[in-house]
């Protein structure tokens, strides 16, 4: 539950102030423009405790497919009426609709604070970029349309390790909702998270259609974190995305953090890992990173507080010539961080989603913390 430090920290961001640094870190906190109301999370500069997590307790109902934003029903006959006059119905959802959507998982979010840092909406955003992430340009392959992730061997794919936790976290909302296909609710929950852990708003439509086992994509299509810059650039380029995109979206490494469990990495990349800020940037930049001594894979610790992590792949970012500009420029304004990062979401987010609908269409949803 939430502590004393982090109510203290969430009440600072509402009155919009910013924090130094603790003595042993550079990092200096940029807040999100939008006012947050007092909650379990909050940012920080410095190491706190992690809360212990109890997994997900609550359950999981029946669960029904939609397709491709419409859903089907039969209306209930009373006694003695003909079977023949009962039609099939047609439910087409409006905004209103996914918006009661949106509630329902930032409503769970908030009640289900048991998981990691206090907050299940690092794994949500994960498991909508990996359900993405798997898009190749060249076949048409892979995307976020199908949820193909439901199966093995794709659910079993090294990368998503743990991700079933953001899959059952789900399922109850699946279940409140039969008429959303997987594939609309897993990218309508990557938006929520990002939302509701203070980041920008997420422009989204539907029009995902969920598939079978047949269109699971072959393992490999996600980034590898051991690896460096010529392996982002493969992994992003199949997709579509250029140098600048593949830093701006890295800055989701503000949020979580790693297991020694899934990914045999450990530890979070900043000490805020359920408030999106620029953080993961500056860090990059002003602190000091070398190899951690362990018995796990290579990965990097700060010198200062010696509780952050990198991975080979973070700071490949300041490494290359043709990266570090663009980790400069987001470490140095949060604003243009969070532009930059919006519109690289929303095209991850629609690749390879074959939509009726125009870009115009988009819907742009009421985040718990506004007004």
């Amino acid at each position: 539950m939430a502590s004393a430090a982090r109510t203290f920290s969430r009440s600072a961001l509402r009155s919009g102030l910013s924090f130094r640094a603790a003595a042993k870190s550079n990092a200096r906190a940029v807040l999100p423009r939008q006012a947050v109301r007092n909650s379990h999370r909050g940012f920080a500069t410095e190491a706190s405790p992690k809360s212990g997590g109890s997994g997900l307790a609550w359950g999981l109902g029946l669960v029904a497919a939609g397709g491709a934003g419409y859903y089907f029903y039969s209306k209930s006959t009373s006694a003695g009426e003909v079977a023949e006059k009962s039609k099939p119905q047609v439910f087409t959802p409006k905004k209103e609709d996914f918006q009661a959507v949106y509630d329902a998982i930032a409503k769970a979010l908030e009640e289900h604070d048991d998981y990691d840092d206090g907050s299940y909406g690092p794994v949500l955003l994960r498991l909508a970029w990996h359900a993405s992430g798997t898009y190749d340009k060249e076949t048409g392959t892979g995307g976020s349309n199908g949820a193909t992730m439901r199966f093995a061997p794709e659910g079993d794919h090294g990368a998503n390790a743990g991700l079933k936790a953001a899959r059952d976290f789900l399922e109850p909302i699946k279940a409140q909702f039969p008429w959303i296909t997987h594939s609309d609710l897993w990218t309508l929950g990557g938006v929520c998270a990002i939302q509701e852990m203070q980041g920008p708003k997420i422009p989204w439509r539907p029009g995902r259609q969920d598939r079978d086992v047949s269109f699971c994509t072959p393992d490999g299509r996600l980034p590898d974190g051991s690896k460096e810059q010529s392996h982002l650039r493969a992994i992003f380029h199949r997709m579509g995305f250029d140098d600048r995109e593949i830093v701006a979206l890295s800055g989701a490494h503000a949020l979580g953090r790693c297991h020694t469990d899934r990914s045999g990495y450990d530890g979070p990349w900043t000490f805020s890992p359920t408030v999106l800020t620029n953080e993961y940037y500056r860090l990059l930049l002003d602190e000091q990173w070398n190899w951690r001594k362990w018995n796990g894979p290579k990965q990097f610790q700060d010198k200062s507080s010696k509780s952050l992590m990198m991975l080979p792949t973070d700071m490949a970012l300041v490494k290359d010539k043709a990266f570090k500009p663009h980790v400069e420029r987001f470490a140095k304004d949060n604003d243009v961080f969070f532009g930059e990062f919006r519109d690289c979401v929303v095209k991850l987010f629609e690749l390879g989603v074959p939509f009726t609908s125009s870009e115009s269409d988009r819907f742009t949803f009421k985040a718990s913390t506004d007004e």
